[in-house]
């Protein structure tokens, strides 16, 4: 079955199939927009705590990443930003769902669609459009550029832009994570392009034998570089992908199924080690800048995933539902959140562009036995 048929059955089934409610106070429990599906291990119940307040802030903070993401194409477009540039829009609800179920001293890394786990992260705007456009003042002093956003602060360790490198860095982490007894976990994020990669098998077989707190988290777009899961993957059941590993599906499309799924793969992976989450998401925009992204896939099916499993939409549909604010509150903020990143881009235009001498900055960590490797700044030469 193609993703069009996957995609309009479980539309089908959000139709017929309404969320339970109930709620008590400022706290609501709602039931989830479709069931997880588990490959070795008991899922998680379906039904989810959440309050107003957590409500408010996932709207708040998809509608943000959204206008940021849309407003990043535009500068794309214009030229401001060059070489490489994945966007997020249409994955919103992963990012801020995650983010509820953990802390800052649980650990996140992730491949090059990274602007929005930055700012769950932590990050700011003026930060990201900078770090975008090249200029000091980015998140990585303006060198690493879309693909290379970087937190250490915030618990997030890039942005990397080789397919599939980043899961074996993230099992490291979580050794390291185990090794000084944190009680903390390392999500390692992926996409179902980068499922296919040898090294993340290698990674998970010794994360596996070593009971190490990592979870990885197949961010399921449906979609690589012009090429659809089912033709790249024979088998795309990705959750199920670690055999002797517990998975989870869940649907990436709804904020509070992402929270709930990852917080019972912390208290999972903490107990017993690693677990896989698959994450059946959507992305809006190509695979990057250079694709358009309609040449694979029909402009219908993008419009029908937006209609009927839009993570922003739903969230309004909740928080209209229970009268936490109005439909003209909403619009609102967004109004709020377009000004609030059209003064982030001006602000980041002002930043000056990294000094050359900073070319030569940041190649290797002093102490570490890889000063070999560096460069001398005097003579400009490699030292090796």
């Amino acid at each position: 079955m193609g993703f069009l048929s996957r995609a309009a059955s479980c539309s089908s089934l959000l139709r017929t199939t309404l969320p339970s409610i109930h709620r008590s106070l400022s706290t609501l429990t709602i039931e989830t927009s479709v069931p997880f599906v588990g490959h070795r291990c008991d899922p998680p119940s379906r039904e989810v705590e959440t309050s107003d307040q957590e409500l408010m802030g996932f709207f708040k903070d998809m509608a943000l990443m959204r206008r940021m993401e849309i407003a990043a194409d535009a500068l794309y477009k214009a030229k401001l930003i060059r070489g490489f540039c994945h966007l997020y829009d249409g994955q919103e609800a992963v990012s801020v769902g995650m983010e509820a179920a953990i802390t800052r001293k649980d650990a996140i890394i992730t491949a090059y669609r990274d602007h929005c786990i930055f700012i769950s992260r932590g990050g700011n705007l003026v930060e990201t459009f900078a770090e975008l456009m090249g200029r000091r003042g980015g998140c990585s002093n303006g060198k690493g550029g879309s693909m290379h956003f970087y937190k250490k602060e915030g618990g997030f360790f890039g942005g990397h832009g080789i397919v599939g490198a980043q899961v074996p860095l993230g099992c490291g982490i979580a050794f390291g994570q185990k090794y000084l007894r944190e009680e903390t976990v390392t999500f390692a994020m992926y996409g179902d392009g980068a499922a296919n990669q040898g090294q993340l098998f290698e990674a998970l077989n010794i994360s596996a034998l070593w009971d190490l707190p990592a979870i990885l988290v197949c961010e399921n777009n449906h979609y690589g570089m012009g090429t659809a899961e089912w033709r790249a993957a024979k088998s795309p059941s990705y959750y199920k992908r670690g055999d002797y590993v517990p998975g989870l599906k869940v649907d990436g499309m709804d904020a509070l199924a992402v929270k709930q799924a990852c917080k019972f793969a912390k208290e999972y992976a903490l107990k017993n080690g690693p677990i896989i989450l698959e994450m059946d998401t959507y992305r809006y925009h190509g695979h990057s800048m250079s694709d358009p992204g309609s040449t694979y896939r029909t402009r219908d099916e993008i419009s029908n995933v937006r209609q009927e499993r839009d993570p922003i939409e739903r969230v309004r549909k909740l928080i209209l539902s229970h009268d936490i604010a109005s439909t003209a509150e909403l619009k609102e903020i967004e109004k709020e959140i377009r000004k609030e990143v059209d003064n982030a881009i001006a602000e980041a235009k002002e930043s000056p562009l990294p000094d050359p001498s900073e070319l030569f900055t940041d190649i290797f960590v002093k102490g570490c036995g890889a000063e070999v490797y560096g460069v001398d700044r005097k003579e400009s030469k490699v030292l090796i």
